[in-house]
């Protein structure tokens, strides 16, 4: 087993599911509220964890209403039900959008104020507190890897998809069970995947000095970008599946340095159609922004694009965009925006939405509206 102490405290291990109850009671959570979703719910993965708890007569209380893109609506209900039942932890079950879920919910229920309040864009960071409520995260998707992350990207009522970013919502420890992400569908499994591998090419080309984030971040590049096909077309592998949870995790421990334009247009335009998967976008925007940030200062005086090249095992750093485009193909996912119902008509919306967003200062070209335009279309 790896224990791990970087951020946080890390459980990695086929079966750690079973560590639950002790890592409870180490960091003082007596009533926790599960926050998962209806699907995680329903593939018994709740069950797994709760059988784990061995006072059958306690009965925890279970929100199972985070949508796929969490909103503040389902915030203010988590957070009614947390305050009802006396909870004083929170434990999330599922992949990023129950994670990021459950850290609002531990923000707003010990904290007086809107959700928006407490957006990083808001100036939200400045209010949010040590009295935040402990999150345990155990997370059932290798994409995100919010389970380690600092932040939380919620939709406010307004409609903007904004980060809540704050070293207090960073889970209290994260129990990383590879085996938990079996049961994936391979669409779902190949979206998350490509999740992971934006966040490990976002935060290693950020202009942001921080070389051991940037060792970890092509250190999981290179498990994702060698396992993601076998995770999506052989379920059951399990040392795929075990390097793709590595690697998901591994991306959120870099990203702390920050993303780029991939996540600014992402966010916007996953604020705009919430349906849209957050990864699918990340994988049509890649190919188009790797392309963009070539000619930063730093990408070429640290020689970023070479070293990304190596850790995908391609022998020229000029293949890596096209590379980029063929992983997604060959993963069954669409590799333009007209596929996914996007118009040209939104394009104005997206920009706008990508330039006020947190991502959008760390990228390692400082891009303009003219810049995002050309981006969108490079990938429709």
């Amino acid at each position: 087993m790896s224990l791990i102490n970087y951020i946080t405290q890390i459980q990695f291990e086929v079966g750690a599911i079973s560590l639950l109850p002790a890592e409870c009671q180490r960091i003082g959570i007596t009533r926790p509220l599960i926050v998962t979703d209806r699907g995680v719910r329903a593939a018994g993965i709740v069950d797994v964890a709760l059988s784990k708890f061995t006072d059958s007569t306690v009965q925890l209380p279970i929100y199972d209403g985070t949508p796929p893109n969490p909103n503040e609506n389902a915030v203010r209900e988590a957070v009614a039900m947390f305050k009802e039942c006396g909870c004083d932890g929170i434990i999330a079950i599922g992949g990023g959008s129950a994670i990021d879920l459950a850290k609002g919910v531990a923000v707003c229920a010990k904290h007086e104020g809107p959700l928006k309040s407490f957006a990083v864009i808001e100036g939200g960071l400045a209010r949010i507190t040590p009295a935040t409520a402990p999150v345990i995260a155990v997370p059932t998707t290798a994409g995100t890897g919010s389970e380690v992350g600092r932040g939380a990207i919620l939709i406010l009522d307004d409609g903007r998809k904004v980060g809540v970013i704050s070293p207090h919502v960073v889970p209290k420890v994260a129990i990383c069970d590879p085996g938990l992400t079996v049961g994936l569908p391979p669409q779902l499994t190949a979206a998350t995947g490509m999740d992971a591998i934006a966040h490990c090419l976002e935060t290693f080309m950020s202009p942001m000095r921080n070389p051991p984030a940037d060792g970890i971040a092509l250190d999981g590049l290179r498990r994702a970008w060698a396992h993601i096909e076998r995770a999506t077309k052989e379920p059951t592998d399990q040392t795929a599946r075990e390097n793709m949870m590595m690697a998901s995790m591994e991306g959120a421990l870099a990203f702390q340095k920050g993303l780029g334009c991939v996540h600014s247009l992402s966010h916007s335009l996953g604020g705009i159609d919430p349906r849209l998967h957050h990864g699918t976008l990340n994988a049509i925007f890649l190919p188009a922004v790797v392309e963009f940030n070539r000619s930063a200062p730093s990408m070429r005086d640290e020689e970023k694009m070479e070293r990304m090249a190596s850790a995908m095992q391609l022998r020229q750093d000029t293949e890596i965009s096209s590379a980029l485009r063929d992983m997604t193909a060959r993963l069954g996912l669409p590799t333009g925006l007209r596929a996914l119902g996007v118009t040209r008509e939104m394009f104005p919306r997206i920009v706008s939405g990508a330039l006020k967003d947190h991502s959008h200062k760390t990228n390692p070209r400082e891009a303009s509206e003219a810049d995002y335009l050309g981006l969108l279309e490079a990938s429709y």
